[in-house]
């Protein structure tokens, strides 16, 4: 059997494990849902995995890695960590179960990592042992460093055929996105192992960083697998408007700061150009920004009114975002939570049919969304 389907066993005990703080009702276009709350005080909590026990574990930027068990967020972190910095934007970032986690219990972090030379963006694979992590590796390291505090990225995703995808944000350099012998602004492919890829645009050409898949993109914070594609979708930060949703292709260049649909921070504009030959359009774009954050197709049955939507979560503007695309074309569009007040970081398909989210705070919360019925 399986990792995948063993996972999709552990619905049931979910189900029955949770304790739910029962939340606030809301109404959709499609349906009502409440929101049940699983774990609360986390610091600045990033990503969520969802182990096949029935367990799952959260990031917090803050450094730590916690386990949810028995339904419950337990006291002591995970320990055996490598070594990272939480400054800034950055700190401990996404988790990743590699596919055969249930034979190897191997999963990958990503985290901001500094040394005298500055900061970057660091990948490292480890062995969960109980409540430790062991044989701790360092597979990637994006370079140069900076002593910017800014756009680390981090959001992983595996394909079908069990190659990392790993996004670096541009680091609030821009120009960096567009020189495709720097690590920072763009996607790495790469074996578990941290080698390029077979297949990467680079491997053959000595202009491109041999890991280097795609690259044009200011700050990858939303990565997920499509349902029936296989695709690895992304969104990223635009800066004053231009926040995107693009589907990766090899080789690709995704225009930042070539093209935008944003402009700058201080009113002034990045470009006068949306196109141009030579870089991709994004298949949907959102301005004013939103600041998207976590992104997942539903693909339960607990909610068949969502059926292969898209679900964004959104920082500045404290909600969740529903799309449905077909054709690669949005065809609706509809804002969730509203009135709830919180920053969404992450959002994740749950094995259990529900929707999970993280809330962006020091007092970050894991949430279900559920029907209300």
């Amino acid at each position: 059997m399986g990792p995948f389907k063993h996972l999709a066993m552990t619905c049931s005990l979910f189900l029955a494990s949770v304790p739910l703080a029962v939340g606030q009702t809301f109404s959709s276009d499609r349906l009502e849902f409440r929101l049940e709350t699983v774990a609360a005080g986390l610091a600045y909590p990033w990503s969520l995995a969802f182990l096949p026990d029935g367990s799952a574990l959260v990031t917090e930027r803050a450094g730590r890695l916690r386990m949810i068990r028995d339904g419950a967020l337990e006291a002591d972190a995970i320990s055996g960590l490598p070594e990272l910095v939480v400054s800034g934007q950055g700190g401990l970032l996404d988790v990743l179960l590699h596919p055969a986690f249930a034979d190897n219990r191997t999963l990958f972090l990503s985290y901001a990592h500094r040394t005298g030379s500055g900061m970057t963006t660091r990948v490292a694979k480890a062995t969960l042992q109980q409540d430790r992590l062991e044989n701790v590796e360092v597979i990637f390291e994006a370079l140069p460093r900076s002593g910017s505090t800014r756009h680390f990225a981090g959001r992983m995703a595996f394909d079908s055929s069990g190659y990392l995808y790993v996004a670096v944000g541009d680091r609030g350099e821009m120009d960096r996105a567009q020189d495709t012998a720097d690590d920072a602004g763009g996607v790495h492919r790469m074996t578990v192992n941290g080698e390029p890829a077979p297949g990467n645009p680079g491997l053959n050409n000595s202009r491109i960083n041999d890991t280097f898949y795609t690259w044009g993109n200011r700050n990858i914070q939303g990565m997920t697998v499509h349902p029936d594609t296989g695709d690895i979708w992304t969104h990223e930060h635009g800066p004053r408007g231009g926040d995107e949703i693009n589907i990766l292709r090899a080789g690709t260049n995704y225009g930042w700061p070539e093209i935008t649909y944003g402009i700058d921070y201080s009113g002034l504009p990045i470009t006068l150009d949306t196109r141009k030959e030579g870089m991709a359009q994004p298949l949907h774009y959102w301005d004013p920004s939103i600041a998207p954050s976590g992104m997942a197709f539903y693909t339960g049955s607990l909610i068949p009114e969502w059926q292969g939507d898209l679900f964004v979560g959104a920082l500045k503007l404290r909600k969740l975002v529903r799309l449905r695309i077909t054709d690669d074309i949005v065809r609706e569009e509809e804002d969730l939570l509203t009135d709830f007040g919180e920053r969404i970081r992450d959002v994740r398909m749950g094995p259990d049919g529900a929707l999970w989210l993280l809330t962006d705070a020091s007092n970050g919360k894991v949430h279900r969304l559920v029907p209300a019925q």
